[in-house]
């Protein structure tokens, strides 16, 4: 059992970062000169958030969780908490940011291709992008380096 969720732990770290990378990657390279290309790439970036990165998260948050339940090692150091509460407040931004975002500015983009939707609106949406994109790689990194250097923190 344990190396089972230890090997989804780390499937699901990896395809957490996969997934931002191909984010960061499809904003910052993919067409955006007309109004039809611009919604297509907000489309790629809703179905990135919604089929890769949402499920990683959960799967390694999840994962994390049931290890440090079947695994006593991990009940009791500073680390393993820590990163615990990373893993929620990574939950919760990349759930409220970055997906409820992608999501949103893809159908805005849309109407915006169709003639009917706001500019303004869209500008709204995706003005603190990039900025929400660095703190949850932040988060991640600092995940991982919890993860492989398992440092002290204090006693306990």
């Amino acid at each position: 059992m344990r190396k089972l969720v230890k090997f989804l732990h780390t499937v699901a770290a990896c395809g957490l970062v996969g997934a931002l990378t191909a984010y960061i990657v499809v904003l910052a390279f993919a067409p955006q000169a007309t109004p039809q290309s611009y919604a297509e790439m907000r489309q790629t970036l809703s179905a990135l958030s919604n089929y890769m990165l949402f499920p990683s998260l959960g799967v390694g948050l999840v994962s994390g969780i049931v290890a440090m339940m079947v695994h006593r090692p991990f009940q009791d150091p500073r680390w393993v908490w820590a990163k615990a509460l990373l893993g929620f407040s990574m939950f919760e931004g990349t759930l409220a940011i970055v997906q409820a975002r992608a999501n949103s500015a893809a159908e805005e983009a849309q109407r915006i291709a169709s003639g009917s939707g706001d500019a303004q609106a869209l500008a709204g949406i995706i003005a603190n992008e990039w900025m929400a994109l660095g703190a949850i790689l932040a988060l991640s990194a600092a995940q991982i380096g919890l993860g492989v250097w398992r440092p002290r923190l204090g006693s306990r």
